[in-house]
């Protein structure tokens, strides 16, 4: 498409070209005014009653020290020709007269207060004063004194977000920082490692599993013993993770308390538990013929996927539920070293072996163990903040589950179930299970 060129309109004569330009101005003016509607021209009180000055110029904390000083300077001048003896006020303070030694005062910070309507706070970063040839000088002093914070809208809304989502609330943390080793380690997960932590304890309840002996008419306390004795041996024969044995133990108390078992069925029961807790925890798991072997062709290969298939059914396919290992990892970073570790997994499977400690919670369990081999290695403290913090439970509360678990480690040596006290009284694991029990534990134990 064409555009049509617009030709520029010359003023035919001199008055119409001044009109213009008083229209031009009028018009610049005008602007200015609705600036000054929202608060871009600042009317500055004036001095000796002259009349009121507007500055279009925007009010930086400079430019006051500035105005200040020049005021300053006048006000001087106007002293001089009445003849009367200068007073500036500073910040309170009176200035002594001409050719009256005075003692030097401290600088200080020079401000000057707005009138009501303005609503402005000014307060200069640095101490400006005054010479005899009216230029600034800029103390260092301001530099290194402290100024009165001033509070922003932002901060306040920071606050009130923080106390609106209980972050204001929130716990102190603990003296030592046990993920701190591991903030470059993907795998730990350190930003979401206390949160998980949180949902376990959330769902150890909804998993735990409560007395059901008394539902099982063909079988005791003590024929479960022998089976998680066996399993040990198993285990530590296979050579598999630590998750697959509690995991084991988990699945055979989980179905023991929703179904009846007849005796002749509860190896079949526990060899099903370990094939299922296997392929859920382990890269290679053992496979079916090698569970009939160990357990000397008892049973066939047929009745252990049988057995397998009606875990499954009656649990529901649900396998992902918190252990007593799984706190057990989280409360052994917080006070370890290697004798420690291996006197704390002897406490917590001396626990799996016998029925009592079911009545405890997966968490209170691992956490008791801890406290028993703090208490068996004479460790001091024997319970800290940072224990206390990551486990959630004081020392008050660990006592009863602890002092059970060192009664089983005082028997353990005795015992005719002697695959946990074995296992640890190699060597290569320290051979805890020699150490002698904490005998401050020992009186008053519960049956």
């Amino acid at each position: 498409m064409a555009s049509r060129a617009v030709a520029s309109q010359q003023p035919r004569d001199g008055a119409v070209a001044g009109a213009g330009k008083q229209k031009m101005a009028a018009s610049r003016g005008h602007n200015r005014r609705a600036l000054g509607d929202i608060g871009n021209v600042v009317t500055i009180p004036g001095i000796d009653g002259k009349p009121k000055q507007e500055f279009s110029r925007p009010l930086t904390r400079s430019f006051c020290a500035q105005l200040l000083a020049n005021a300053q300077a006048a006000a001087q001048e106007n002293n001089k020709i009445l003849k009367k003896p200068p007073a500036v006020l500073v910040d309170g303070a009176v200035a002594a007269p001409k050719g009256v030694a005075a003692a030097k005062p401290a600088r200080k910070k020079v401000s000057v207060k707005p009138t009501p309507d303005t609503g402005m706070e000014i307060s200069p970063k640095k101490d400006v004063t005054q010479t005899k040839e009216g230029t600034k000088k800029e103390s260092s002093i301001s530099q290194r004194s402290s100024r009165k914070k001033i509070q922003t809208l932002t901060s306040i809304l920071t606050a009130r977000s923080k106390a609106a989502c209980g972050i204001a609330d929130k716990p102190k943390e603990p003296s030592f920082d046990i993920d701190s080793a591991d903030t470059n380690n993907h795998l730990a997960v350190v930003d979401y490692v206390e949160d998980i932590y949180k949902f376990y304890k959330l769902e150890e309840n909804a998993s735990r599993v409560h007395d059901y002996m008394h539902s099982q008419p063909d079988i005791n306390e003590k024929m479960r013993s022998i089976l998680v004795d066996w399993l040990i041996e198993v285990h530590y024969k296979f050579e598999l993770r630590p998750e697959t044995l509690y995991l084991t133990i988990h699945v055979i108390d989980r179905f023991l308390s929703m179904k009846a078992v007849p005796r002749r069925e509860l190896q079949l029961l526990g060899i099903g538990a370990m094939l299922i807790a296997s392929k859920y925890e382990e890269i290679w798991a053992p496979e079916v013929n090698d569970l009939v072997l160990i357990s000397d062709r008892a049973y066939s290969r047929e009745q252990i996927l049988a057995m397998e298939k009606a875990i499954l059914g009656k649990l529901e396919w649900t396998l992902t539920v918190p252990t007593p290992y799984v706190f057990l990892v989280r409360f052994i970073k917080a006070a370890s070293d290697e004798k420690m570790e291996n006197m704390i997994f002897f406490m917590a499977e001396l626990g799996l072996m016998h029925y009592e400690t079911i009545r405890y919670c997966p968490s209170m369990v691992a956490a008791s163990a801890v406290y028993a081999a703090q208490c068996t290695l004479n460790k001091s403290p024997l319970w800290s903040e940072t224990l206390k913090f990551h486990t959630g439970f004081s020392e008050s509360q660990l006592m009863d589950c602890a002092k059970l678990l060192v009664h089983f480690h005082s028997i353990a040596a005795e015992s005719k179930l002697r695959a946990v006290y074995k296992k640890y009284s190699d060597p290569q694991r320290g051979a805890v299970a020699l150490l002698p029990p904490a005998k401050n534990l020992l009186t008053g134990v519960i049956h």
